[in-house]
């Protein structure tokens, strides 16, 4: 029993380390154009405090496409904010990332778009569809995947954009999402997958630089064509009432940080088209 506690200690560990680099992900030169808030300096005399010799100015702090603020401050408009399922609709619709706005080279997968259903975990461990809950105006799907090249495998990826009746709600499903891998650290998702050691971590928010929450979770896939097991990683975000997930299923000849960097990149990106769609 010493061993295997030892194990998935480092195992936590590693997850924790690696979720991280999502958490803390800017929008990977999405934001240029943006109109950022910047603070003021920590360095800014106080009236009456002692003069020093001259010195050349320094350059105004400014901030690098895709810099990431020292707190997560955004506040969505009430205004924007959807409250019809139709409105639900066209957020997740404009948010949800296309062909060309995720990694460059990405394909669409099969099936392309699910929309207007819900995923539920059942006792066996077993994943399946259903309607969607009250609690949901909208929830939509889109995969996308690095195509097989270079002796390579092909990397299957997936974004979605749901949109709770309230804050409430989507902080629920952060925390539902937490405890669905300690209930089943091996799930079956249909067709064949398989998802094993599974191990998810929800971070403190201030570890958390473009979201309200943000967990991670990681794990290994196998299914048809996956060309034996392989690294898994997935993350999930919460703007106001809207959550964000970004999964990523390895492939033969990908290591696990490029899944990070492919998931990373996407879970950015997804999240500032989130926080467009509500300012």
């Amino acid at each position: 029993m010493m061993t295997k506690h030892r194990r998935n200690g480092a195992r936590l560990v590693a997850v924790a380390a690696a979720g991280v680099l999502l958490a803390g992900c800017g929008s990977s030169g999405a934001r240029t154009g943006a109109d950022p808030d910047p603070k003021p300096s920590g360095s800014v005399r106080q009236a009456g405090e002692s003069a020093e010799p001259p010195k050349s100015p320094e350059p105004e702090e400014t901030k690098e496409p895709g810099a990431l603020p020292s707190a997560y401050e955004f506040t969505p408009d009430p205004s924007r904010v959807p409250r019809t399922a139709a409105e639900a609709r066209r957020l997740t619709r404009n948010a949800a990332l296309g062909q060309n706005d995720w990694t460059a080279g990405m394909v669409r997968g099969t099936p392309y778009e699910t929309a207007g259903t819900w995923t539920v975990l059942a006792d066996s461990c077993v994943w399946s569809r259903s309607a969607l809950p009250d609690g949901v105006l909208d929830s939509f799907t889109r995969r996308l995947d690095v195509p097989a090249q270079d002796g390579k495998g092909r990397v299957r990826g997936s974004v979605t954009v749901t949109v709770h009746r309230t804050v409430e709600d989507a902080d629920r499903e952060i925390k539902d999402t937490v405890q669905e891998s300690f209930r089943c650290p091996a799930q079956e998702l249909g067709g064949g997958q398989r998802l094993s050691g599974l191990m998810s971590l929800q971070f403190d928010q201030k570890d958390v630089r473009n979201a309200d929450a943000s967990l991670f979770e990681a794990g290994k896939f196998t299914g048809p064509g996956s060309g034996g097991t392989q690294d898994y990683v997935w993350s999930k975000s919460r703007i106001g009432p809207v959550t964000t997930a970004v999964s990523v299923k390895g492939a033969k000849g990908y290591q696990n940080s490029d899944l990070l960097r492919i998931a990373a990149e996407g879970g950015a990106k997804v999240l500032y088209r989130v926080e467009l769609e509500l300012k």
